[in-house]
């Protein structure tokens, strides 16, 4: 036979053309997953703004929960929702004029407040453990008489109790110390710069009464965390789709026969 020759072509569905990748379910699909995830992502950050501020703690009253320094987030509450071992963000002018001030609650309208017996705070008769003091730390570098809390107002102590400027720097002051929940702007949740993450549960205070519940935040972590994976994986869809149909068309197109 002469030198004719013969070349099998691959199938016409196997070429590359302009159709986007993968099916049309696909497609759809992908396409929802990147408009979920928009929109999970975008409304996490924004209910996020909504319900706290950022702030950064300027002095070392608050070591070791938060450092001079550490950037926090504050979930926006009302006077009346803060309960005994919420860190609290307040403004008064006899303390600090002008300035925003970071403390923990440890006694509320009603209570009363001393220290020292065996080492410990004690509220409303009962010794305290604060396992958040720095390691080895008194409860207070003083004694101080019994402080009955009036109504609607706060006792506030810093953690770093040798350096903090706190209630028991104003014991002389005409409200004995303390603070009007009025006075409360916010609520610290967590330490995000450096990062620690959410405040432990103040569980010494658990036996005067309800403990004040986490914010939102971890709830809102995951909203933001889900968003961006369903808008990378939702947009990754066509790419993988594209390489994956190549291959497979590499792989069905037979090679050129040879000349017979």
């Amino acid at each position: 036979m002469g030198g004719e020759s013969m070349t099998r072509t691959a199938p016409q569905g196997g070429g590359t053309g302009t159709a986007p990748a993968g099916g049309r379910l696909g497609q759809r699909l992908s396409g929802l997953a990147v408009a979920l995830g928009l929109v999970l992502f975008l409304g996490g950050f924004a209910w996020g703004a909504l319900v706290y501020r950022p702030f950064t703690v300027p002095t070392s009253s608050m070591t070791p929960t938060i450092d001079a320094g550490d950037r926090v987030l504050a979930q926006r509450v009302d006077g009346d929702e803060v309960r005994r071992g919420d860190v609290v963000v307040f403004e008064d002018k006899s303390w600090v004029t002008n300035a925003k001030v970071v403390k923990r609650v440890v006694a509320v309208g009603g209570d009363t407040v001393s220290c020292c017996t065996d080492g410990k705070l004690t509220v409303n008769g009962k010794q305290i453990d604060e396992p958040y003091l720095p390691e080895g730390s008194l409860a207070e570098i003083k004694n101080f008489a019994e402080v009955t809390v009036p109504e609607g107002r706060l006792f506030l102590l810093g953690d770093e109790r040798q350096g903090s400027l706190d209630s028991t720097a104003h014991l002389t002051d005409t409200a004995k110390g303390t603070v009007a929940r009025t006075a409360v702007s916010a609520r610290v949740d967590a330490v995000v710069w450096p990062w620690k993450g959410m405040l432990g549960r103040p569980t010494g205070f658990e036996t005067l009464g309800a403990l004040s519940r986490p914010g939102p935040l971890r709830t809102i972590e995951l909203l933001v965390v889900a968003g961006a994976v369903l808008v990378l994986a939702g947009g990754a869809y066509g790419p993988v789709a594209g390489r994956l149909r190549r291959s497979r068309a590499r792989a069905a197109r037979p090679e050129a026969a040879g000349a017979r």
